[in-house]
């Protein structure tokens, strides 16, 4: 008998199939969260980011349809058994960058701003680099990234050292580009460490990225979950690529500094906890830990001491409620 896609049964089995993941997801949106999560509602589905701002008491979220919000935490948020949901309130939305993406954040308290890697996730703008005061949020600067030679590109994450330089991650040609503090492109980074053996392994690359304080940045690529030192205090700036044991880090996604010695990798699985004894040049898993996986991990941020996961994804209708889910580590 002719199989046909439309009978009955070939009916039936696909919505079965799909009724399988749809109840899962049911499921965990139901279930007592292990640890601590901050619930607010927002106005879109998709929220790349989210780094906390200390001194403003807010996170500060990326929209993947471009812009900015925040979500003010109240001092006396989580004295009572249930927790009011936190909402998110748009700073930026801004007509010069309408049809890109707004992706990795970074908040440089010295000179009091923002800045946001821009992408052009539908092919229709350009990837950028934003700089926005964190009391005004006025725009301060906008640098497109581009080149060399128009290959193509994707902005992806930012991170900004101490004299205020930014570096942004390019997942799409493996490359870092440098930014001065007052806007000026400065130069690439390239590196043949930064090119993956297997094609495949290069559909997303170069990813998340931090500036630890000895001065040198730490980079993850996404697919292959290499994981690299970078010295931006040498002009050639020195890469290597740091041994890591004790797990894969393949699926990493944003990085975040919990202290000199410890990183936190957020992707998949949600969150893995990294140290290293020997100023990064190894570094062994140590923890992880396994949050709401169907929500996506993609960012990390550290508020009073504890590690936040932002996840991409936010659910119901037509208020999306979105999780940023304290990730506490176990071996």
């Amino acid at each position: 008998m002719a199989f046909s896609l439309c009978s009955t049964k070939t009916l039936l089995l696909f919505f079965l199939i799909s009724a399988i993941p749809v109840a899962f997801i049911i499921s965990s949106e139901l279930a007592k969260p292990p640890t601590h999560v901050y619930h607010y509602h927002s106005s879109g589905f998709f929220r790349e980011c989210a780094k906390w701002d200390d001194l403003n008491r807010r996170f500060l979220v990326s929209f993947i349809e471009g812009g900015i919000g925040e979500i003010a935490v109240p001092e006396d948020h989580g004295s009572s058994s249930e927790e009011a949901v936190l909402k998110e309130v748009t700073v930026v939305k801004d007509p010069a960058l309408a049809g890109n993406s707004s992706l990795g954040i970074v908040v440089d308290r010295p000179r009091n701003r923002l800045l946001v890697a821009i992408s052009d996730v539908l092919g229709n703008k350009y990837n950028a680099l934003a700089a926005y005061d964190l009391s005004t949020w006025d725009r301060l600067f906008l640098t497109k990234l581009g080149g060399p030679d128009n290959e193509k590109a994707f902005a992806d994450d930012v991170a900004v050292d101490a004299e205020g330089n930014a570096y942004v991650t390019d997942a799409k040609s493996n490359k870092i580009w440098k930014v001065g503090a007052d806007g000026k492109f400065v130069s690439f980074i390239r590196n043949p460490l930064f090119i993956a053996k297997e094609w495949y392994k290069n559909l997303i690359g170069l990813n998340g990225i931090v500036y630890h304080p000895d001065g040198f940045l730490i980079v993850i690529h996404t697919f292959s979950g290499m994981l690299y030192k970078i010295d931006v205090t040498k002009e050639d700036h020195e890469v290597k690529l740091i041994k890591v044991a004790g797990g894969s880090l393949a699926f990493g996604d944003g990085l975040e500094l919990l202290s000199p010695t410890k990183l936190v990798v957020a992707g998949n699985p949600s969150g893995r906890l990294l140290e290293s004894l020997d100023g990064w040049e190894t570094a062994s898993v140590v923890a992880k830990f396994k949050g709401p996986g169907h929500r996506l991990a993609t960012a990390a941020t550290v508020k009073d001491g504890r590690v936040y996961l932002n996840h991409l994804l936010g659910m119901g209708y037509p208020k999306k409620q979105h999780a940023l889910v304290e990730a506490v580590f176990s071996i």
